[in-house]
């Protein structure tokens, strides 16, 4: 059975289990936090895709964190992390494994690929040849790999991580508008204040000197991570909410209806996914915000990430310099809120 099926059919978490939960999602983000400054952005996006069962794109300069965002987040959870760098010379195989020969018996024998660890850091995907992209978003959609005649199950717990660099663009293989729907979100970082760089200055030093970040208190089990995720189910969504959430998603594909100096700014809108991207994505916010109801700001807050990937802008609006985000921003300033 799908992980998100079972999720939603098994009994809910009780009230006390998911104050207990929330306290260790709590002490997880203060773990992650602490090493990660100035990016409480990424760290919550992180939190919430862990949340929501998806996988996240973030794209930002070289230097700002993104894998060590990753390796912290490794640490405070039970499950493995592996890192691949992706290059113009990878083979789908070096992702998802490939069969080996045993000459003592005549047989050949399944040798997995790093995608079988329960967090993947894809780094610089976009660097990598179709192939290897496709095979890497086929086992994030179908959670899968197939090689011969067999499929292997990737573990329960599987979340991809891939970064993009914005600045060298030779010898890269941009993501298809198609492939890019398979992540739940698209996050771009960016740099630092000058008091948030002062402080990575000192934790650096601290760290020289310590040899490494602090561990964790406490790993945050898989078992709780699944109860986590059925209980943002449990997280209550207004009608009016709810009916303000599919109005985004609608808007994209007939902005006309909803403003119409928007008409024209698309080619193409968000597909049924970003509505349960969006659905997802909001619960988890609230809930790792400590409330039991899902307010519009939630849905705000998330709508750029959850869909400035999802929409495909007009040649004609390209040419005027415009980006996605800025038709999500006069979107949200468009839908009238609940």
């Amino acid at each position: 059975m799908d992980q998100t099926l079972a999720d939603r059919s098994a009994p809910p978490v009780p009230p006390e289990a998911a104050s207990a939960l929330a306290a260790e999602f709590a002490a997880l983000r203060d773990h992650v936090g602490r090493a990660i400054l100035g990016q409480a952005n990424l760290v919550e996006r992180l939190l919430i895709a862990l949340l929501a069962d998806g996988h996240l794109l973030v794209e930002g300069a070289p230097g700002l964190a993104k894998t060590t965002a990753i390796k912290q987040l490794a640490l405070g959870l039970e499950g493995d992390f592996h890192r691949v760098q992706f290059t113009p010379d990878l083979l789908p195989a070096d992702l998802t494994g490939t069969e080996i020969y045993r000459p003592n018996d005549g047989s050949f024998r399944f040798n997995r690929g790093p995608i079988f660890h329960n967090l993947l850091l894809a780094d610089e995907v976009n660097r990598a040849p179709a192939k290897v992209q496709s095979a890497l978003l086929e086992a994030m959609g179908e959670r899968q790999v197939t090689v011969g005649s067999e499929t292997y199950p990737l573990p329960q717990l599987f979340l991809v991580m891939a970064t993009q660099n914005p600045i060298e663009q030779e010898g890269t293989y941009p993501l298809p508008e198609a492939q890019l729907d398979r992540f739940l979100m698209h996050v771009r970082v960016d740099y630092p204040d000058v008091q948030t760089e002062r402080a990575i200055l000192l934790l650096n030093r601290q760290e020289a000197v310590q040899a490494g970040p602090a561990a964790p208190v406490v790993r945050l089990s898989q078992a709780s991570i699944f109860a986590a995720r059925r209980a943002i189910f449990g997280v209550f969504m207004a009608p009016g909410v709810e009916d303000y959430l599919v109005h985004l998603v609608m808007a994209t594909r007939r902005p006309q209806d909803y403003a119409g100096d928007l008409g024209g700014w698309l080619r193409f809108g968000a597909s049924p996914r970003a509505t349960i991207a969006l659905d997802r994505c909001s619960r988890a916010r609230a809930w790792l915000a400590g409330r039991d109801y899902v307010s519009p700001e939630d849905v705000q807050s998330v709508a750029p990430d959850v869909l400035r990937h999802r929409v495909l802008l007009s040649y004609e609006s390209e040419a005027e310099g415009r980006h996605p985000d800025d038709f999500i921003a006069a979107l949200l300033a468009r839908v009238p809120v609940p």
